[in-house]
């Protein structure tokens, strides 16, 4: 399972996001992180992975099972994106 989440240094809602990537990071999921206000390789990765979909971070994207998660969200949320299953 392909998980990534994109995110801005600055950004008081990737801030939010941060602390439960890393809680479920810790429980063993892989998760990839990408800072991409800093980063230009990252950001450029940003556009061709959110394809229009959320147009800025956080963005969270499952390439397995194509769920997205565009902006802060609930540790419920998080955790059904992470293990695959539809997110609304």
């Amino acid at each position: 399972m392909s998980l990534s989440f994109y995110y801005g240094e600055e950004c008081q809602h990737c801030h939010v996001m941060l602390p439960l990537v890393d809680k479920l990071i810790a429980e063993g999921f892989v998760i990839e992180k990408f800072e991409t206000w800093h980063n230009e390789d990252n950001a450029e990765q940003l556009i061709k992975a959110d394809r229009g979909l959320c147009g800025g971070v956080p963005f969270m994207i499952n390439t397995d099972s194509h769920q997205f998660i565009c902006g802060a969200t609930d540790e419920k949320t998080l955790r059904a994106w992470a293990s695959g299953e539809k997110v609304d």
